[in-house]
């Protein structure tokens, strides 16, 4: 699969900006009963490391946060359309790397610091972010359903 369409869902999942399209920012704050995270938390955490991974394939040696829960920005005081534009934004520029085939093949440098990424070239960057992203958006979609803000207006797929 090439890393644009693991990123855009292709046709295993809706597409991550239509995923998270006509979302109150009321919805988007509210946690559920028994859920760990909100919405705007949860996209919030993948911007950040669309971000962090983003700006590793550019050179930016962004050292990795020293613990996990600090991948976990705080929202107090963002706006839900300022969280989802960085989101949008940073999707976007995923996709243009994505679509870099002469980028795909580069080694991270510096390397990442984790021991399990260490060897990650760009494309494996993107292949990251694009799992990374269909997990959490499977949390997203599931918190809508509990909140009653599903489907999105685009629609969904339908089996």
């Amino acid at each position: 699969m090439h890393l644009h369409a693991a990123l855009r869902g292709a046709h295993a999942y809706l597409a991550p900006p239509a995923t998270l399209a006509g979302l109150s920012p009321e919805a988007a704050h509210r946690l559920p009963e028994g859920a760990a995270h909100s919405i705007t938390e949860i996209v919030l955490h993948l911007a950040f490391w669309q971000q962090w991974f983003l700006d590793r394939c550019d050179g930016v040696p962004t050292p990795p946060p020293e613990r996990a829960e600090l991948g976990w920005p705080a929202v107090e005081g963002a706006s839900w359309d300022a969280i989802l534009n960085r989101f949008n934004e940073g999707f976007e520029r995923a996709l243009r790397l994505a679509d870099d085939g002469a980028r795909a093949s580069l080694a991270i440098a510096p390397a990442l610091e984790f021991d399990h990424l260490a060897t990650y070239t760009q494309g494996d960057a993107i292949m990251h972010l694009a799992l990374h992203n269909a997990h959490h958006l499977g949390q997203v979609i599931t918190l809508r359903q509990q909140l009653g803000a599903w489907p999105p207006p685009a629609g969904r797929w339908t089996w």
